[in-house]
């Protein structure tokens, strides 16, 4: 597993937290997530605790199917660089 692979993801997530069509509830989300990621715990800790952050938000019926494809993009990142 990288740092590197994990700044990238980050820097997925950086592009939906600046995007204003995105839900102000889901950039929170994904913002919360990315705080996971970039904390100094272990790095399948970090992981576990983003995906599982995102995956509850990608539940979400209103989500416009643009922002559902980001987070499924992340959180297939983020799942193979746990692997």
């Amino acid at each position: 597993m990288s740092e590197q692979q994990i700044k990238e993801v980050v820097g997925l997530m950086d592009v939906m937290i600046e995007d204003s069509s995105v839900p102000k509830n889901i950039r929170k989300v994904v913002g919360d997530a990315r705080i996971h990621l970039l904390s100094n715990e272990e790095a399948n800790t970090r992981i576990s605790s983003a995906v599982q952050a995102l995956v509850g938000v990608s539940e979400d019926i209103n989500m416009p199917m643009h922002t559902r494809t980001q987070i499924w993009t992340i959180l297939s990142a983020l799942e193979s660089i746990q692997q």
